[in-house]
């Protein structure tokens, strides 16, 4: 494992349009769920324990082999109930897609399709820069977080440094999830989650993506 290519891989400066998807807090947001750094810790701890296990199970399964591209794209499918959570991963999924071909135009990007979900080319890019499954899934389970993390920041004008905190404290429970996430695909599912998604789309000029 490069331990420089975890942390680009983990950097939020990474192209995939991260920035602009919210993970659905922008919902919770609007929906009076998540008001303060407390109830943003709360949705957090929901999110890294839903979407960053199953996510980051699938990038390890790629990562090590376990699964071809194609396959884990059926299975993702599969574990993403909500149709604009699924054009969320596969949007930021392309991005990262678009780095990895700028980045190792050597390597051949074509199984991996046009659009793939997320976790999917994560797992694609963590085996050819010998990222180990666990790493690259704990990068998965890292950014899951901090995406939302940080929109909450600029939609409630947080304080970086209390959010910062809070990322901090949930250190812990996002290695424990990448612990799990070597041990085999996960099926959880959020209800929760797949509404605030679909709800998503239907508000009027929201800041996010998603």
């Amino acid at each position: 494992m490069r331990l420089a290519h975890l942390m680009s891989l983990a950097d939020s400066r990474l192209p995939t349009g991260g920035h602009v998807h919210s993970g659905g807090i922008e919902e919770a947001v609007a929906s009076g769920v998540v008001r303060d750094v407390a109830t943003m810790e709360a949705f957090l701890r929901r999110r890294i324990r839903t979407a960053g296990l199953v996510g980051g199970s699938i990038t390890a399964a790629v990562c090590a082999g376990r699964l071809t591209a194609e396959r884990a794209d059926a299975e993702m499918d599969a574990r993403t109930p909500s149709p604009a959570a699924r054009s969320s991963s596969r949007a930021q999924g392309r991005g990262l897609l678009r780095l990895a071909r700028t980045t190792w135009p050597e390597h051949d990007w074509s199984p991996a399709g046009m659009r793939p979900h997320l976790p999917v080319i994560s797992g694609v890019v963590g085996s050819v820069t010998a990222v180990g499954p666990r790493e690259a899934a704990l990068v998965v389970v890292y950014t899951t977080m901090t995406g939302s993390a940080i929109a909450a920041q600029r939609l409630l004008a947080l304080d970086p440094a209390q959010v910062a905190a809070c990322t901090f404290a949930l250190s812990d429970l996002c290695d424990d999830v990448a612990d799990q996430c070597v041990t085999g695909l996960s099926s959880v599912s959020d209800p929760f989650m797949d509404v605030v998604a679909e709800r998503h789309v239907l508000r009027d000029r929201p800041l996010f993506v998603s």
